[in-house]
């Protein structure tokens, strides 16, 4: 059994960033500098990297395989190794930056981002947001992420969709499904912008009333899930989700116009069975597979 990242996979670094031209891009952004409960998902890409050893490259939940998709592993962006947070994480999204722009999106390169806590979905994000005009952003997650920056970040993991709230124009649309824990404010501010769904179906019914044509983003935070499926994660939350209820939706997101995502917050010292990578592999394939 091969990797279906590593071995069948061209792998570009980053200084071959420049040369993105149409297909399906994975790169990794391993920092984890504002987490603030338990830290570790800076291994996060790599622990994928790892998995993808022991999974088949084939979904029989779609009936597609990834040898026939053109997707490139371009690695891993820099991270500052100082002990500024804030600069560290700069540091990676003006590489994120550096490497990706509108004109590639337009282009039709597709980016899977894989952390790494949430504060690295800002990059992508933010760039989306900038290049489609009408993007739906899908926010799963057990938290709201809606504060104005946490324990003095102000991109913090607690507040990556606050600032995404910062690149909205009037035809862009949140939907947050899964999110379990907040503030009272930021519950206020999900009821007083309808951005919310609390049922499975309610949720589903939204992606599927959405147009076919219509470029939709997907910012998956593993605590999304319940934590006894998947428990390697900094901040679980019981009364998530399970594998099932995500290929739900992934069936549904065939039939749109999935443009991008990215898949953070697994932190592989957090379960020492490995069992937490395996289902984080598994999300990014049938994610690959969608794009």
């Amino acid at each position: 059994m091969n990797s279906f990242i590593k071995s069948k996979t061209p792998y570009y670094q980053s200084k071959d960033f420049n040369q993105v031209k149409k297909g399906i891009y994975l790169v990794g952004f391993g920092f984890d500098g504002t987490a603030c409960f338990r830290k570790g998902t800076k291994l996060g890409p790599d622990a994928i990297r790892e998995a993808s050893d022991g999974i088949e490259s084939y979904s029989p939940y779609l009936d597609k395989e990834l040898e026939e998709v053109e997707f490139y592993d371009c690695g891993n962006l820099p991270v500052g190794e100082t002990e500024n947070q804030e600069h560290n994480w700069q540091v990676g999204t003006k590489a994120f930056f550096d490497n990706f722009n509108q004109s590639h999106l337009k282009d039709g390169a597709k980016v899977l981002t894989i952390g790494g806590e949430h504060s690295i979905s800002y990059a992508p994000i933010s760039l989306y947001l900038e290049t489609f005009e009408d993007l739906v952003l899908i926010h799963l997650d057990a938290h709201a992420d809606l504060r104005d920056g946490y324990e003095g970040y102000h991109y913090s993991h607690a507040s990556v969709i606050r600032r995404a709230m910062d690149h909205f124009g009037e035809k862009h649309k949140l939907i947050q499904y899964g999110i379990r824990s907040g503030t009272k404010e930021e519950y206020k501010w999900m009821k007083e912008n309808s951005t919310l769904k609390t049922s499975r179906n309610d949720f589903l019914d939204s992606i599927k009333s959405l147009d076919s044509k219509r470029p939709i983003y997907l910012t998956l935070d593993l605590d999304y899930f319940d934590p006894s499926f998947l428990p390697g994660t900094g901040t679980p939350e019981a009364g998530g989700e399970d594998f099932h209820s995500f290929i739900s939706l992934i069936k549904i997101l065939q039939e749109k116009n999935l443009v991008g995502a990215d898949v953070v917050e697994l932190s592989p010292p957090l379960d020492s069975s490995g069992n937490s990578d395996v289902f984080a592999t598994k999300v990014v394939r049938e994610i690959l597979l969608t794009l």
